[in-house]
């Protein structure tokens, strides 16, 4: 597929109004499952904005579950409509800071947990595979791009280190919304300054070195310093009191 019928945009990065005509493509059945999107660079064209702004709509698409993003870049719709399962407020992309903050409140929640349960049933093979990313962190700081990725890397591999898959869903479902509510928030203020970014490192590098020692109550006091820190930082950019 070439073209979309699609209206293009009057203001700039409005990547809300490409996820909404989209949606409404696929919901209408003018997108069916299967169909493959044009590519990143078509669809920046017809919608008159820039290619990051596409990403991050094609993102909002993919964390609603509407299409799959595969490696290359290349973009296929996979279900009709949302899940009946997702919660309204997280459908819309405008969320107001009250959403973002209970987003970051239970993502706290569940990872401290995450922590405690790690720090008990974790594998050796868990335990190499934290400390080489906390190697690769201590290499790429102030590199925004690699850092957000290690960053996401590493808290999903200590999701898994719980050996719950529950929690392991649970947390890839809050990460996705959190994505798509502060993504520029994370990269600007997270990673791309090297200061925050070395503190970062070290906080993740405590938390490891307490699941090493299977301290469950040290492991998950840990965590909460570093989220709350994290916390701290969003809040502080949405102009929220501290």
């Amino acid at each position: 597929m070439s073209s979309l019928n699609v209206e293009k945009l009057s203001k700039r990065n409005h990547y809300e109004e490409i996820t909404v005509q989209i949606k409404r493509l696929i919901m209408e059945g003018k997108l069916k499952i299967g169909d493959k999107l044009p590519s990143t660079k078509e669809i920046s064209e017809q919608f008159g904005v820039g290619r990051s702004t596409t990403r991050e709509a094609l993102s909002a698409l993919k964390a609603m579950g509407l299409i799959d993003i595969r490696q290359g870049g290349g973009c296929r719709v996979i279900r009709e409509a949302p899940s009946e399962g997702d919660l309204p407020e997280l459908q819309s992309l405008r969320m107001n800071r009250e959403t973002v903050l209970e987003l970051l409140e239970a993502r706290e929640s569940l990872e401290v947990s995450n922590a405690s349960i790690a720090a008990i049933k974790h594998t050796d093979e868990d335990l190499v595979a934290l400390r080489q990313l906390i190697e690769q962190m201590a290499q790429t700081v102030g590199d925004e791009t690699e850092g957000e990725r290690l960053d996401l890397q590493f808290h999903l591999t200590l999701a898994r280190a719980t050996h719950n898959s529950i929690m392991v869903r649970l947390f890839e479902s809050i990460m996705n919304h959190i994505e798509t509510a502060i993504h520029d928030i994370r990269r600007v203020e997270l990673y791309a300054s090297t200061a925050v970014a070395e503190r970062l490192y070290q906080q993740h590098s405590a938390i490891v070195e307490a699941i090493g020692m299977r301290d469950a109550e040290l492991a998950a006091n840990r965590m909460k310093q570093h989220l709350q820190h994290v916390e701290h930082i969003v809040r502080k950019h949405l102009g929220e009191p501290e």
